[in-house]
């Protein structure tokens, strides 16, 4: 098995720790901390790579998700992403000014929805299949479809624990505010 930055510097990191540490749970932490950090790199990158930052694209797929006419006000919008007004503020024009989403007419006047306008559906689903691809070909490439079921089954243990005991995970990733 090819060693991994954890198992290389495991050692070193466990004798500065306090006593007691148990090193596999240490080395599993870090090993999810750094595969999520690993996740937030290659979707900036694909990202990048369609003319989006993360943020927006998460935007964007926020909007995708919201149902048939995606549409969303900014408050709910930056609710669903867990950001402030000012950044999903920003977030909107930048997105509006590409062309990727359009203000729609509220009834109150105040808080202007917004929609994904066709091209940034197409976008969103060119950016969103670029990055299944590049994960499917990360995952496949160290494990066959068994071990992929048993990671997942293992995951799901572990995520299902986490979360009885902290409460449920956020249904996004936070990227910070871009």
């Amino acid at each position: 098995m090819e060693q991994d930055s954890v198992g290389a510097g495991l050692a070193a990191w466990l004798r500065v720790m306090p006593g007691g540490v148990d090193p596999d749970v240490e080395a599993a932490r870090q090993r999810i901390g750094r595969l999520s950090r690993q996740f937030e790199q290659l979707l900036r990158r694909v990202a990048a790579d369609y003319g989006c930052t993360a943020g927006d694209w998460q935007a964007l797929s926020a909007l995708q998700r919201s149902g048939p006419a995606a549409v969303l006000t900014p408050k709910e919008l930056g609710d669903l992403l867990g950001v402030t007004s000012g950044t999903v503020s920003v977030r909107i024009d930048r997105l509006a000014r590409a062309g990727l989403i359009e203000r729609v007419s509220a009834a109150d006047g105040r808080s202007r929805p917004v929609r994904l306008t066709r091209k940034g559906r197409a976008r969103w689903a060119a950016a969103t299949k670029k990055r299944t691809e590049d994960e499917q070909a990360l995952f496949t490439a160290a494990f066959d479809s068994g071990r992929m079921t048993e990671l997942n089954g293992l995951l799901a243990e572990l995520l299902a624990r986490f979360e009885a005991e902290l409460g449920p995970s956020a249904p996004l990733d936070t990227l910070g505010e871009e």
